[in-house]
């Protein structure tokens, strides 16, 4: 079973708070105490989370399993295995000019875009004289603050000086007209809709068992087409009406609608 990216980047969260209070030991016991909470695949999403190494949290299943919790020094000092980034000083610097070309390294860069797979730079790291694994590029990314994320909407063209007048203007006719008691209306095409016994959402009463048959694809009958609703709505009145074609949805087709309204 995969391990969702969201309870990876939760677990890498925890790691971030909790890791620089624990020794080595309490580290590899809450790292196992994890993986066995999540099961199949728990131990390769939380070396990854924690950016360790399997072999790490593994041991600290055994040590779980086996009941016997030392206390005093975890290691001698100095011992055990010495940071990537301490045997490779030019690591981080590569990777980051790699995820951020804009700011750090070649504006030309072949990985300026995104990607979810940290397979790819490592891949590109290693071409370039860095021996490194896709886990090992996971763990210094989130350390560098980065996460898996959706693009965002926030960007926006100029504004012109403007922009706002023609609504301005119509908001007054409309209020202009309703107080000397004419008409005023707001006409919408709503969706378009297949005519036939096609599938639509929502639930009716019916007997157990014995639901409305309705076509498996949804492909539309040509004797029948579709239908193009357009609403035409009196502000004023507070009354609606539904003009309904089966053509095309053009202006004519609106000027119609209203016409006939």
């Amino acid at each position: 079973m995969r391990i969702p990216d969201e309870i990876r980047d939760q677990l890498a969260v925890k790691f971030a708070v909790l890791f620089p209070h624990l020794d080595e030991r309490q580290r590899r016991l809450l790292m196992a105490a994890e993986a066995r909470g999540l099961g199949h695949g728990g131990i390769r999403a939380v070396a990854r989370a924690a950016g360790a190494s399997g072999t790490t949290v593994r041991k600290g299943m055994s040590d779980l399993e086996a009941g016997q919790f030392l206390t005093g020094r975890v290691r001698q000092p100095g011992g055990g295995r010495k940071r990537v980034t301490e045997l490779d000083p030019g690591l981080r610097g590569a990777l980051l000019s790699l995820v951020e070309p804009d700011e750090r390294g070649d504006p030309m860069s072949p990985l300026r875009w995104t990607t979810k797979s940290t397979r790819t730079p490592a891949a590109e790291l290693t071409r370039q004289g860095h021996r490194v694994g896709a886990d090992t590029v996971a763990g210094l990314l989130r350390q560098e603050g980065f996460r898996l994320q959706a693009n965002a909407k926030t960007l926006e063209g100029s504004q012109h000086a403007n922009r706002d007048a023609q609504f301005r203007y119509i908001n007054e006719q409309a209020r202009d007209h309703r107080d000397a008691g004419q008409p005023v209306i707001s006409v919408d095409t709503k969706k378009k809709k297949l005519v036939g016994d096609f599938h639509n959402h929502g639930r009716s009463w019916r007997p157990t068992g014995d639901p409305v048959p309705v076509r498996v694809h949804d492909f539309a009958v040509p004797q029948l087409g579709k239908a193009i609703p357009y609403g035409i709505y009196d502000l004023a009145a507070n009354t609606g009406w539904v003009n309904v074609g089966t053509d095309h949805d053009t202006a004519a087709f609106a000027v119609e609608s209203i016409r006939r309204w």
